[in-house]
C-alpha cells in the first residue's frame, strides 16, 4: 500500500470522479476556507471539470456552505450536513473562540453579544446578502460603532450559532445570509449517528490517517473521537506505516494514480491541513515552504504527491519554484486546467 498513491485518489486529487462541487464537499465533509478566492479551487480540482461559474452556482444557492466552525477557523460544508456540523462542533469552537477573546483581553457580555446579532440579521434580512461593510453601516443607523477585530468575533459567534452563514459569492469579499432563509429548518439527530458520519467521512475522504490527525483536523476533544471510532467499529482497519498507526476503510479507492502528476494546489488545502502530520507527502526539514509555525499557508506544488515547490496563483503566467530537486513535473498542464476554471 503506497500512503501518497492512496490519500491523492481519496481525496480525489488523482483521477477526480465528482461532476460537481457540491458533492466534492459533502464527499470531504468539512473543507477549509480560509483563502476567500482559493477555496474555489480547492473544491473545483477535485471536479472532473473545474468550473468556477460552476462553484459560484453551487454556493450562491446554499448548496455549499462557508462559515467558521472546526477550530474556530473558516470551513465548506454541504447544506445537506451544516445543522448536523453545527449541533456536533460550534460547542467547542464557541469555547476556543471564546478562549482567543481572552487572550486578546476582549470581552463581550450577553447583553452586548444579543443587541448586536439582532442588529447584524436585521441588516442582512433586509439586504439578503450582505457584507461586513453593510453590517458596519447598519450599526451606525444604530449609533454604534465597534472596533473590526470585536465586530468579527460578534459575527463569527453568530455564524457558530447558526444564525447567519455565507451569502453570495463575490470576487473579493465576504457576504452573510440569514441561515433561515438560505438553507433548510434544522432537524434533530441523534449525537452518535452525527459522529459517526462526521468520523467516516473523514477517515473515507483522507485515509490513510492517524488517530492524533483526526482529533487535530475535528478540532473535537480525544474523548470524542474515540466514540466515534468505537461507533464504526470494524469499518476501520489499523495498519502500521513507518512505525506508526494508521486507520483505512476498505471501501477506499485504489484505481486511477499517475505517479508523475504535477498539481498546484492551493494555501490551507485538506491535502496538508487534514493531518496533524504531513511527512508523508512534506519533509519536515522543508516545512516552511508550505506554512509557518503560526499556521499560514502557502500555494504549493506536489509531484507524484510529494510537495515540492511553490506557485503563484494571482500571476498571468505559470510562476513555480521547485525546493526540492528532481521534481520538476508538466506544470503547465495544471496552469492550463487552472485558467480554464477561472474562465468556466
Amino acid at each position: 500500500m503506497n500512503p501518497i498513491s492512496l490519500r491523492l485518489l481519496t481525496q480525489h486529487l488523482a483521477a477526480p470522479q465528482h461532476a460537481t462541487p457540491e458533492t466534492v464537499v459533502k464527499y470531504m465533509c468539512a473543507m477549509q476556507a480560509q483563502e476567500y478566492r482559493m477555496m474555489r479551487w480547492a473544491v473545483a480540482m477535485r471536479t472532473r471539470r473545474p468550473s468556477h461559474k460552476a462553484f459560484k452556482k453551487a454556493f450562491d444557492s446554499g448548496k455549499i456552505v462557508r462559515l467558521h466552525l472546526m477550530r474556530g477557523t473558516w470551513q465548506l460544508v454541504s447544506a445537506e450536513d451544516y445543522w448536523a456540523l453545527i449541533d456536533l462542533c460550534a460547542p467547542k469552537a464557541i469555547a476556543v473562540t471564546k478562549g482567543w477573546m481572552h487572550s486578546n483581553k476582549i470581552n463581550i457580555p450577553d447583553d452586548e453579544l444579543f443587541k448586536i446579532r439582532e442588529i447584524i440579521m436585521k441588516t442582512i434580512g433586509e439586504k439578503r446578502s450582505a457584507t461586513k461593510e453593510d453590517i458596519v453601516n447598519g450599526l451606525k443607523e444604530k449609533d454604534i460603532t465597534i472596533d473590526d477585530h470585536r465586530l468579527s468575533y460578534h459575527i463569527r459567534m453568530a455564524e457558530m450559532s447558526g444564525v447567519i452563514c455565507s451569502g453570495d459569492l463575490l470576487p473579493m469579499k465576504a457576504t452573510y445570509a440569514l441561515t433561515a432563509n438560505k438553507l433548510p429548518p434544522r432537524t434533530i439527530i441523534n449525537r452518535d449517528e452525527i459522529l459517526a458520519m462526521f468520523t467516516r467521512k473523514y477517515f473515507r475522504s483522507r485515509q490513510p490517517a492517524t488517530f492524533e490527525d483526526f482529533v487535530w483536523w475535528s478540532g473535537l476533544n480525544a474523548g470524542e473521537c474515540r466514540r466515534g471510532l468505537e461507533i464504526l467499529g470494524s469499518y476501520l482497519r489499523k495498519e502500521s506505516i513507518n512505525g506508526n498507526q494508521f486507520y483505512l476503510a476498505d471501501d477506499c479507492r485504489i484505481r486511477g494514480f499517475r505517479a508523475a502528476k504535477c498539481l498546484l494546489i492551493p494555501p490551507y488545502d485538506e491535502y496538508l491541513i487534514s493531518y496533524k502530520s504531513r511527512d508523508i507527502v512534506l519533509d519536515p526539514q522543508h516545512c516552511h515552504h508550505a506554512h509557518s509555525n503560526n499556521g499560514i499557508f502557502q500555494p504549493i506544488i506536489s509531484v507524484g504527491g510529494v510537495v515540492c515547490g511553490n506557485w503563484s496563483p494571482y500571476k498571468k503566467d505559470c510562476q513555480t519554484e521547485y525546493f526540492l530537486e528532481g521534481f520538476d513535473g508538466d506544470e503547465q498542464t495544471e496552469w492550463e486546467r487552472y485558467k480554464a476554471f477561472l474562465e468556466g
